[in-house]
């Protein structure tokens, strides 16, 4: 299975940081960056508004445990944004893409 990771980040310095951090391990045959979001969030019991940068990354299902923990271990953040949602179709030579460009523990 191939999933997408959606991440966030507080700016694209630390986006591209993340992001050649999960390509260099690995963990990830590709990252998007979307700099200049405007994120609305509950944090401290207030709400807050913050500019961010967000990333997608391209990984498989075997990645996903390692890819969340040096995400984690990398973030400024207490609590990162680090979700994914599983690609149930795509384009099949894409997805083979994937499968040849992370390194999964199946490997």
């Amino acid at each position: 299975m191939h999933y997408s990771v959606y991440i966030t980040a507080p700016d694209a310095e630390t986006a591209k940081k993340l992001g050649k951090i999960l390509l260099e391990a690995r963990l990830a045959a590709c990252v998007n960056l979307f700099p200049g979001i405007t994120s609305f969030y509950w944090w401290e019991n207030a709400i807050q508004e913050d500019t961010e940068c967000a990333l997608i990354a391209k990984t498989t299902e075997d990645c996903l445990p390692a890819l969340m923990a040096a995400v984690k271990a990398a973030h400024p953040y207490d609590c990162p944004c680090i979700v994914s949602w599983p690609i149930s179709h795509g384009n099949p030579e894409y997805l083979q893409w994937i499968e040849e460009n992370v390194q999964s523990s199946s490997k």
